[in-house]
């Protein structure tokens, strides 16, 4: 419990460091921010490597994967339709309800609801005694689908907003390679895996996927390059790994110090909010969504909440599914699903570079701020309802 509540609060202390950093690091605040997104992508790196050494399926049941597939994809789709469609008819005048150009950049914003963060949600269940769980292995497999469904849909989503490019067919293709390779050669390769060896992985794949992103960016510029998330590339790196089973107070003490700076660092990473000229902003806007004026803080306070039971209820998906389990269970399931992080931020800065902003922007990152603080309470009543059908289930027997 303890765990869980430091994750809420380094959370917390990242968010309130984020909006002073640009005062305190002055000219300074672009390199201190990249070393920041540098660092905050070698901690998801080395947590999803971990999580992928812990992933494991039957080969010779890969038909009923099928099943958990379409669920995750329910579970992403449902929640950014809800939010898209919100923020079209709520956030915006009757007059770009027809527009195309307002349904592709909202479409695009609003897909920030769709992915449940991997990263934090393995940690934190795991960190709640939660990991030999039929909850934690089935979610397992819907986030890491949910991620992936995310991904892959995004590529449709920038073709809509500059076009289509061979450089988004080149991103397919690695996306299609990693995931035959993961499939075919997992847990074949025997590698080192202690901490440092995997901290050595987490390095050397940012360094390959940064190099892959500047390398393309040099020749053809911001627009066109070929950027790769280290989420995939590092979970399949995990994958492929001979698992070894490396339980040590060292071991542990290292992987939860690295979870508390990821959870620091995604909250330094948020964009400042704090001392903006919005309406000037709005004014220079190229964009529907930009060009919007900004609201009253009560008013955005007010749609951060109905965004986030909107795309909460989206992720009730999978209670409906494996009726052959508790009715708990899959609550319990589907709850673990709410958690927000690092592939919907991911998205959020990807909006900023088509210059989408406005209140709709402002509201989609507070909506993961929110759900990143509720995180600890999600993640204590996915606790209590898997204990719980646990316990009834021993007493049945």
């Amino acid at each position: 419990m303890k765990k869980i509540l430091l994750f809420s609060f380094f959370l917390m202390l990242g968010l309130i460091v984020s909006q002073f950093l640009p005062a305190i690091v002055g000219e300074s605040y672009s390199l201190v921010k990249t070393l920041s997104n540098a660092l905050l992508y070698i901690c998801l790196a080395f947590i999803m490597i971990n999580v992928g050494r812990e992933f494991e399926m039957d080969k010779s049941r890969w038909r009923s994967y099928t099943e958990d597939y379409f669920i995750a994809m329910a579970t992403a789709a449902f929640p950014w339709i809800f939010v898209a469609l919100y923020y079209i008819f709520i956030l915006l005048p009757d007059i770009y309800w027809t527009s195309g150009e307002a349904w592709k950049e909202n479409l695009l914003l609003s897909r920030f609801a769709a992915p449940t963060s991997a990263g934090i949600l393995f940690t934190m269940l795991a960190a709640a005694g939660l990991k030999a769980s039929w909850v934690y292995k089935k979610v397992q497999v819907l986030a890491i689908f949910d991620d992936l469904d995310t991904i892959l849909l995004m590529i449709p989503l920038q073709i809509m907003m500059v076009g289509l490019r061979w450089q988004l067919g080149v991103i397919i293709l690695i996306v299609m390679v990693l995931l035959i390779v993961g499939w075919k050669k997992m847990g074949i390769y025997n590698m080192r895996q202690d901490w440092k060896a995997i901290l050595l992985y987490s390095i050397v794949t940012l360094a390959i996927t940064q190099g892959i992103y500047l390398i393309s960016k040099y020749f053809y510029g911001e627009d066109a390059s070929i950027h790769i998330e280290v989420l995939l590339p590092a979970f399949i790196l995990g994958m492929v790994m001979k698992h070894k089973h490396i339980d040590t107070k060292v071991e542990n003490n290292v992987a939860t110090a690295i979870s508390f700076l990821f959870m620091f660092l995604v909250g330094v990473s948020m964009p400042v909010f704090f001392g903006i000229d919005f309406v000037a902003q709005s004014a220079e806007a190229v964009t529907i969504t930009g060009s919007q004026p900004m609201m009253s803080w009560p008013m955005i306070i007010t749609h951060v909440v109905i965004v986030s039971l909107l795309s909460n209820i989206g992720k009730l998906f999978p209670l409906f599914f494996y009726r052959e389990r508790r009715k708990r269970e899959r609550l319990a399931l589907s709850i673990g699903m709410f958690t927000r992080g690092e592939v919907g931020a991911g998205i959020i800065f990807i909006a900023l570079g088509y210059n989408l902003g406005g209140p709709a922007l402002m509201i989609s990152v507070l909506t993961i701020v929110f759900n990143l603080i509720l995180t600890g309470i999600f993640v204590i009543w996915v606790e209590k309802l898997t204990r719980s059908a646990y316990e009834l289930e021993q007493a049945g027997k």
